[in-house]
């Protein structure tokens, strides 16, 4: 992290070690607040930044204690279009976001270590503004982002039945379907319910439920909610009135939040019991708590764990099984595994669930949870030209679009029966 030799320098024993103890403990704090994906972008960004600056004898830092503004734009465009062509990459033009992202990560590394931001103007938070013309330039040019559209409850009922018959669906296509049902009801991120990649803990700041995330509710003789213990038995989860997901972290910071969900009383096709399932496969094969939901044993016994690609395969192949695209009007494109957390906020919004009640079930902490709910969809529009035709004999009160009787009356005594009269 930081150098903090040269402050300690002149400090002697015990105190030098007091004050170096505190420095360690504010370089963890700094490594916490990292999210281990972005630093790891960071760190290759920077890595091809001193790469590109060497052959053109330039500090990386392009400070203007050794860099003119001319320099350090030129270098900073070129370097940006580098990374548009691709040739850090796949050798394929990228999306003007991720160039964004490749400045982003130098002039943070660049904060860090020097305390200046070489991509924004001295001492603020704007980008340079020949920097943000060009970024500008790219984004008109780049083709629209594919917006991801929801789908109805049907999609993960399909992908339950494919992995229902245990005769012909592998142990993957049982897991699948089962979170399938599970992400749809309990409106979840893929990466909390899903293998995205690396696996290391802080790779990303969602991470996955795991089994001892998990608990089990019935309704006693009072009707009252009481928690199944977790010894209970495979009936008894299949027989659970609820269920509670606790979320150890997300992407935008929820803590130690739980989810519920009531049974929806169908046999199969609901969330508590895809869960149940799921827990009764893992009491089967392990005794460790910790276990992610996605993890399933294969046929030969060898431990592996749903992805998002294991998912994504299973969405798009129900969406091409139900017709989506001739019955509904929605390419098998526009469908992926974000489709399930936008539908189920689809399908509470349109059962007339309150706004609000969908953003706390779904924990979005603004309202950008309402571009779930899809405007492209024909239930948007519904009833609105019947409401529209409503003729509501307005009229415009600005200007001198009507008659204005103030001068007229001003010379008046007060009373209302003469400004009435005036005013007809």
């Amino acid at each position: 992290m930081f150098d903090g030799e040269g402050v300690l320098e002149p400090l002697q024993h015990p105190l030098r070690d007091l004050y170096k103890a505190d420095f360690d403990l504010a370089d963890e704090a700094i490594r916490t607040g990292r999210v281990e994906e972005t630093t790891r972008n960071r760190e290759k960004y920077w890595e091809h930044w001193v790469g590109y600056c060497k052959p053109l004898g330039l500090d990386p830092y392009v400070d203007a204690a050794t860099t003119t503004f001319q320099q350090r734009v030129r270098a900073i465009s070129g370097f940006a279009a580098r990374v548009r062509t691709g040739y850090y990459g796949n050798r394929k033009r990228v999306a003007v976001g991720t160039v964004r992202s490749a400045l982003t990560a130098i002039g943070q590394k660049a904060a860090m270590d020097r305390g200046i931001n070489p991509i924004h103007v001295d001492g603020g938070k704007q980008l340079l503004f020949p920097i943000q013309l060009m970024l500008d330039g790219w984004r008109k040019v780049d083709p629209p982002t594919t917006k991801k559209l929801p789908v109805e409850v049907d999609i993960v009922e399909c992908m339950a039945n494919m992995g229902r018959d245990k005769s012909t669906a592998s142990a993957c296509d049982r897991r699948v379907g089962d979170l399938g049902l599970v992400a749809f009801y309990y409106l979840l991120r893929v990466g909390e319910y899903a293998a995205t990649g690396s696996r290391k803990v802080n790779a990303k700041q969602t991470t996955q439920f795991r089994w001892e995330d998990v608990t089990f509710f019935y309704k006693d003789g009072k009707n009252k909610l009481k928690r199944l213990p977790v010894n209970a038995s495979p009936q008894q989860l299949l027989q659970a009135s609820g269920a509670t997901l606790r979320l150890t972290n997300q992407k935008n910071g929820w803590k130690n939040v739980c989810i519920h969900q009531q049974a929806n009383g169908e046999k199969y096709h609901c969330p508590v019991r895809a869960l149940a399932r799921i827990i009764i496969d893992l009491k089967d094969v392990t005794t460790d708590r910790s276990t992610f939901l996605s993890t399933y044993c294969d046929e030969s016994g060898t431990s592996r764990d749903v992805t998002d690609k294991d998912m994504r395969r299973a969405i798009k192949f129900a969406a091409v099984y139900l017709d989506y695209p001739g019955t509904r009007g929605i390419a098998v494109e526009e469908v992926d595994t974000h489709s399930l957390r936008a539908g189920g906020a689809n399908a509470l919004h349109l059962s007339g669930v309150s706004d609000t009640k969908i953003q706390k079930m779904g924990r979005w902490r603004s309202d950008t949870f309402k571009e779930y709910i899809s405007d492209s969809l024909s239930t948007a529009t519904d009833g609105l030209s019947k409401l529209m035709k409503h003729k509501f004999n307005f009229v415009s009160i600005a200007g001198k679009r009507l008659t204005d009787i103030t001068d007229d009356t001003l010379s008046l005594d007060y009373d209302a029966a003469t400004v009435t009269a005036q005013a007809a």
